[in-house]
């Protein structure tokens, strides 16, 4: 069994995660980190190019969601902070809250510590129906959503297709589901190398690249609902199947021995954390890191009760995320990172500082 695994903890850390285990602990703690993502997401759609005030911001949004009056001269600001920024801070939260869910169930649903929600080729497969709707100009009917929907379509044939190609007579085992995902996302690489060395425009190839390491730069609010509806509707499901990701994490024999169908359970999970995946990638690209590290960075705190962790990680993940996408912007202002470079870039120190400390193991002794 692969599952995260703590050894001998610091007295200090366990009191804490004791503290934190008692359901009154946890509400307060969700409620602090929802207040620390509310300022954050302020703060961040103040700070860029044009620089507001956080309570000028704070007047601005007031205005936008009651209705409210500015003056004629603090129309293009408004338009700034209410039409650009507050689109893309809320999808960046959106996106980083479903990422650390998603990470939290792919690790448990195949029982493997080093999963993330792009291990079962979801996200290849939504970069090769983006590269092949830029490339060839398909469904142009769809003006600026047309790139995005050619990304979903993608992520639903790779789930189908993933899914198809590790079932075996309606058994879908967690290795054969991992070894699947990882084939089909190494062989829809391949495909979109190929759209991309033969497409006949280097500016398209230019953006799909950027495309495929991550960006908000495409968020609007026309976009905004079916994400938000997707992913909270997903956190909520997934939310309330905390018991069957405990089970699934122990094996399938124990969770058959307790009267769980771990089968039925993997394929319902997938159905779910593929569709939360397809519609993320499908408006942000493929962002990395996230859904893997945000999920032990939880668990060392709060324990590896499931329901616990898909409490916290989403709010930790969504904080996360509106920060690095301010980087993104900001750092090289007026060019912008892809979020992938900054995702990675702290993602990897922090993934192995958890792997050479002494009180976390990865996947056991």
């Amino acid at each position: 069994m692969t599952t995260v695994a703590e050894v001998a903890p610091p007295q200090a850390r366990a009191t804490v995660r004791d503290r934190l285990a008692s359901p009154r602990a946890l509400v307060l703690t969700c409620a602090a980190l929802f207040l620390v993502l509310l300022a954050s997401i302020v703060v961040a759609i103040g700070l860029g190019a044009a620089f507001v005030t956080p309570a000028e911001t704070a007047r601005y949004l007031w205005a936008a969601l009651t209705g409210g009056r500015i003056g004629a001269d603090e129309t293009t600001t408004y338009q700034i902070i209410w039409q650009i920024r507050t689109p893309r801070v809320l999808l960046a939260a959106l996106v980083g809250a479903g990422l650390s869910a998603v990470g939290v169930a792919i690790q448990a649903m195949v029982r493997n510590a080093l999963a993330d929600p792009f291990v079962l080729g979801v996200s290849s497969g939504a970069s090769v129906g983006a590269v092949g709707v830029t490339v060839t100009g398909g469904l142009a009917a769809l003006g600026v959503y047309a790139v995005s929907t050619g990304a979903f379509i993608g992520a639903l044939v790779a789930s189908f297709l993933v899914y198809a190609a590790s079932s075996t007579r309606g058994v879908l085992s967690p290795l054969r589901l991992v070894l699947t995902g990882v084939a089909m996302s190494l062989g829809f690489q391949a495909v979109m190398s190929v759209i991309i060395y033969f497409a006949p425009d280097s500016e398209a190839t230019s953006m799909v690249l950027y495309w495929t390491m991550g960006s908000f730069g495409a968020a609007s609010w026309g976009a905004l609902p079916v994400v938000a509806a997707v992913v909270l509707l997903g956190l909520v499901v997934l939310h309330r199947h905390g018991r069957a990701l405990d089970v699934l994490a122990l094996g399938d024999e124990t969770a058959a021995s307790l009267g769980h169908s771990p089968d039925r359970h993997r394929r319902f999970l997938l159905v779910v954390v593929s569709l939360i995946t397809g519609v993320m990638v499908a408006v942000s690209g493929a962002i990395s890191f996230v859904g893997l590290v945000m999920p032990h960075l939880v668990r060392m705190v709060v324990g590896a009760g499931h329901a616990r962790v898909l409490a916290v990680a989403p709010l930790v993940g969504a904080v996360f995320m509106v920060w690095v996408d301010l980087l993104s912007r900001t750092v090289v202002a007026p060019r912008e990172l892809p979020l992938g470079v900054i995702t990675a870039l702290v993602g990897v120190p922090v993934f192995i500082a958890l792997m050479r400390r002494k009180g976390y193991v990865f996947g056991g002794r």
